[in-house]
């Protein structure tokens, strides 16, 4: 997906569904983005799924109509899972020639991919992986690993395994 500075007839781009949204929508998106994250600092973020508390990591949830984004960052700030659950599909496209290990997620079982970053293999980008689960007929997740290592990697993905999506987290992102 390209980003696009262009302002269509009908509002602001939107960047997440290539659409339109008007000047009250763009506002909304504009706090949602810049607001919430502050009150997803602390402990669990609602409509975020818990981690362990072992895991080290910390929910940042930005939340806007149709979906919620939760961030887990370390403790040092450096973000290394992202999780979109959303009401519709995201429409990435998954290369079957990125394709790696075969897991599960929510009872789901799925496929991890290498992100497709246009032929570019910044530092790290063996260990990255990048799904889309389908949960349910209109609830999807979208799950990105930023591992340092391999062994982080296999860290996160155990993690995931064990992370249980409650209902409100799941209808956070209807």
């Amino acid at each position: 997906m390209t980003a696009r500075n262009a302002v269509a007839p009908g509002g602001f781009v939107d960047l997440l569904t290539g659409g339109t949204m008007n000047y009250l929508q763009a506002a909304l998106l504009l706090f949602a983005t810049t607001a919430l994250p502050a009150f997803g600092q602390a402990g669990v973020a609602a409509g975020c799924p818990g981690l362990p508390a072992d895991s080290g990591l910390q929910w940042t949830q930005q939340q806007a109509a149709g979906f919620t984004a939760c961030r887990a960052s370390t403790a040092d700030g450096r973000e290394v899972l992202s999780l979109l659950l959303t009401g519709t599909d995201p429409g990435i496209e998954l290369q079957r020639a990125l394709r790696q290990e075969r897991d599960e997620f929510a009872g789901q079982r799925f496929f991890w991919y290498q992100p497709d970053l246009g032929g570019q293999q910044p530092e790290g980008y063996a260990h990255r992986r990048i799904s889309v689960i389908r949960l349910d007929r209109d609830r999807f997740a979208q799950v990105a690993l930023y591992p340092a290592s391999e062994q982080e990697r296999d860290s996160l993905q155990n993690l995931l395994r064990g992370v249980r999506l409650t209902s409100t987290a799941v209808a956070a992102g209807n």
